[in-house]
């Protein structure tokens, strides 16, 4: 987007010039045009457009606009460039946080949209291009009192596993030292008040006074040893007059400590009676609350373990022929063209095609089909599989960045750190819950010194700190991220690449889901299905001519009959005085033989009654299959049938699409009687027939029309207008080819048993952030009131500050523990098993989980 033109200004300008690269312009008169467009932007003092460096410079009054003007340009025709710049984000705890620090990053002139998410603790900038640099960004975030660093594209994710591990044996520590000092601080207390015997120990062994002092000292160490993080944060929160969850924290348990310090060393201050210490209750709350953080934590790593193990699945060293000689290298050292060794068991390093030797290959964790697949000269291997059999060298296409995997790994990332629709509601929410639990813990502070019973100091104390303590919007805060990270996680190892996040909650709305026929409901290649012989021929001998004749024809279905001969093994004869009729068929010469092979219309042509064999011609029609004739010397000798086969995983795919409620629906280029025949065949339920390439759109939208929410299942390539126009865009991958732009959700393997897998994973993903969102949001709607003494008019219950903490921790500890049942997911189709591979007698592996 568009960036203000300055070295030391702060982020948010009162006014400024904005420099814009504009894309799409040709002439004077699109620079004239785009002048005119931003000149009537309101607050545009002036605007000049350069076609030579591609660039306009925006002057405003007031505080840029990007967005405007990017608005402005894209509506006369032409683009304003855009960039993503990914930030790592350290220092933030809640939804509060999340929040400051998004205002902050829109906040700086060129930037369009900032999405922060707390749990991978990641943030997406998008911004006009050349507009904001890295500087500007980090420094807004710094301004809100967190850390920020730029994330490098091909930046190994072990950095990040390494920060983690850091900051979980910060915690492990400070919880440590916690824990240890407040125990005693708990028993002095909480154990005089309980037990007799603790009681009369402490007073004759220590005294009270005494104990009183031991209190103090040890509180304090806990408060400014561990639990200094919750000031370092929340105090500047506070004093910017933007507080988060830190400031909860350090206001509530800096309350109990200070009144505790007053009527352990200054009690004439206070009133009679209300002389209490509660030294135990801030320490209490400091090391529970560490607790929580170091169970969020630890939680926070396993969400993204998915990420760890696509990451391990990279080789780390590759065998590059080098000079003549095999030479062992890092993985970084290898460079396209690079001639590489595989020895049996070893991971394929990079991808690439095989020159020379042959094996098979377990690609598994790409495609999740179990069965090896054979590798031989002019195949493509992906780098992650694992060599199983055989020894190859192949010449390495693509490394580094440009891989199948890091793809798919990046994939992974952009997914996980998404925002989905429903995460609106809970920014709205939690841009002012602090502010308001501050004030609720104002008035009940007021209320209960007011209106309580004695003494009214201590019970105002008590409760405004319960507030305080319990309402941290953690929860809020990690109920959205978590669940997506854990399930585009899981989808992954499934096969199953969520491109973009918003897919996850789209896709679980669909109403009907429309297949694409060739390609995704079938093998996407014509075969021989059936070859029915005359009375009087033999398969093998009228297969073998009729092959020959069709060696002569680039048809699709010559092919098809030449490569089914060929695989039976026949061996095919010398074809003479070929002769192609156009739209009837075609004939020739084999070995002295007459052949001719061609639709029902030629044998009538040529003379000859197909009385005989047509009951089966009609058969395969019937079945969607097109029937083919074939005379030798004369005589009618078979009829034949060439069709795109089904996929073996296509009838019971759609059954598990029916079985989850969703209408299918068949968008295909075939005739109507073709179509219908499929369609009845797998039980289909719309079928859109005789529709060209580029009427798949608007099939797209009168199914949408009549029937609501469509996902579209294509190949992504042939398919990318549809893909594009459907609500959510399935396309069906190669294995090799996972970078399709026009897809939502891109299917590793050729199966279509992955459309309802990533159907029931979103479906499974939504109801757990629905479940995490009630429970971050009951939580506090129910304890919230409590904490405040709501029930003690008429129970004569309060909420000790001490279980105020616990629960808190507990509350964000549930919502990740619910998060982490995804990875427990099952799919409704997983694929089976198979038999023992036939070339290796050893049986196939089951797909990665």
């Amino acid at each position: 987007m568009v960036a203000l033109r300055r070295e030391n200004d702060p982020p948010a300008p009162s006014g400024g010039t904005l420099s814009v690269r504009i894309e799409g312009m040709t002439c004077a008169s699109c620079v004239g045009r785009v002048e005119k467009a931003l000149k009537a932007l309101p607050g545009v003092t002036r605007a000049a457009v350069n076609l030579a460096t591609e660039r306009a410079e925006v002057a405003f009054a007031g505080e840029p606009d990007p967005a405007a003007v990017a608005r402005a340009v894209e509506d006369v025709g032409y683009s304003v460039g855009e960039e993503t710049t990914e930030l790592s984000i350290e220092g933030m705890t809640c939804a509060s946080c999340v929040g400051r620090v998004e205002k902050a990053l829109v906040r700086v002139p060129g930037v369009v949209s900032a999405s922060v998410n707390l749990a991978t603790e990641k943030a997406q900038v998008r911004h006009l291009a050349g507009a904001v640099s890295t500087g500007d960004l980090v420094a807004a975030v710094r301004s809100t009192g967190y850390e920020a660093r730029a994330v490098a594209s091909d930046a190994p994710s072990d950095q990040e596993a390494e920060r983690r591990e850091r900051e979980m044996g910060s915690l492990r520590r400070a919880l440590l030292i916690a824990a240890a000092l407040t125990l005693p601080v708990f028993v002095l207390e909480m154990g005089s008040h309980l037990i007799p015997a603790v009681h009369d120990w402490v007073m004759t062994n220590i005294g009270h006074r005494e104990s009183w002092y031991l209190q103090f000292a040890l509180t304090t160490l806990v408060l400014f040893g561990p639990g200094l993080r919750f000031f370092q944060k929340g105090v500047p929160a506070l004093l910017r007059g933007a507080p988060d969850m830190n400031s909860l924290v350090a206001l509530g348990t800096s309350a109990a400590w200070g009144y505790s310090v007053v009527a352990t060393f200054a009690s004439g201050l206070l009133p009679e009676g209300t002389q209490n210490v509660y030294y135990e209750a801030a320490a209490v709350i400091v090391t529970l609350i560490l607790l929580g953080r170091y169970l969020e934590a630890r939680a926070k790593g396993r969400t993204s373990e998915a990420i760890k193990r696509l990451m391990g699945l990279q080789a780390k060293t590759a065998r590059v022929l080098r000079d003549g000689e095999a030479v062992e290298v890092p993985l970084a050292d290898v460079q396209a063209g690079d001639l590489v060794q595989v020895r049996p068991g070893e991971r394929v390093p990079v991808d690439g095609e095989v020159i020379e030797g042959t094996s098979y290959v377990d690609e598994s964790m790409i495609t999740g089909e179990p069965v090896p697949v054979h590798k031989a000269a002019g195949a493509e291997v992906v780098g992650g599989t694992i060599n199983k059999t055989g020894a190859f060298t192949f010449r390495a296409t693509k490394v580094g960045a440009d891989t199948v995997l890091a793809q798919i790994i990046r994939m992974v990332e952009q997914a996980q750190g998404s925002k989905l629709p429903i995460q609106a509601l809970v920014d709205k929410v939690t841009s002012v819950f602090v502010p308001i639990v501050m004030g609720v813990a104002a008035l009940t502070f007021g209320i209960w010194l007011v209106f309580g019973p004695a003494p009214a100091l201590t019970f105002a104390l008590v409760n405004a700190v319960a507030v305080l303590i319990i309402a941290c919007p953690c929860a809020m805060g990690l109920a959205t991220p978590t669940s997506i990270m854990v399930g585009t996680g899981r989808a992954a190892e499934m096969g199953v690449l969520f491109r973009k996040g918003e897919a996850l909650q789209t896709l679980r709305g669909a109403k009907v889901v429309a297949l694409d026929k060739t390609g995704t409901l079938t093998k996407g290649r014509p075969e021989l299905t059936d070859f029915v012989p005359a009375p009087g021929f033999a398969t093998e001998e009228v297969l073998g001519l009729v092959a020959a004749v069709e060696t002569r024809s680039e048809h699709p279905i010559a092919e098809a009959i030449v490569e089914a001969a060929r695989k039976r093994g026949l061996k095919l004869g010398a074809v003479e005085s070929f002769d192609a009729v156009p739209g009837f068929g075609v004939a020739a010469t084999v070995q002295g033989r007459k052949v001719e092979v061609g639709a029902d219309r030629y044998m009538k042509k040529l003379g000859y009654d197909v009385a005989d064999l047509l009951p089966a011609a009609k058969r395969l029609a019937v079945e969607g299959k097109s029937p083919l004739y074939a005379a030798v010397d004369g005589r009618l000798a078979a009829v034949i049938a060439v069709a795109d086969p089904i996929k073996p995983t296509t009838p019971e795919a759609i059954q598990a699409l029916h079985a989850l409620g969703l209408k299918v629906a068949m968008i295909t280029g075939d005739n109507a009687g073709t179509a219908q025949a499929i369609a009845r065949q797998l039980g289909i339920d719309e079928v859109v027939a005789e529709v060209l390439p580029d009427g798949k759109v608007e099939a797209l939208k009168g199914l949408r029309q009549r029937l609501g929410s469509v996902a579209f299942v294509g190949d992504g390539i042939n398919d990318a207008p549809a893909l594009a126009e459907a609500d959510v865009g399935l396309a069906i991958g190669t294995g090799t080819d996972v970078a399709i732009e026009s897809a939502d959700v891109v299917l590793m393997s050729g199966d279509l048993r992955g459309v309802p897998n990533a159907i029931a994973l979103s479906q499974a993903t939504i109801r757990n952030i629905k479940q995490n969102l009630f429970w971050a949001f009951a939580y506090n709607t129910v304890l919230i009131p409590v904490a405040a003494g709501a029930l003690y008019p008429a129970y004569g219950v309060l909420l000790s500050p001490v279980f105020a903490a616990a629960a808190m921790a507990l509350s964000s500890v549930f919502v990740l523990g619910n998060a982490l049942r995804l990875k427990g997911f099952r799919p409704p189709m997983a694929a089976e098993t198979s038999a023992p591979d036939r070339a290796t007698g050893r049986p196939a592996l089951a797909p990665a989980e």
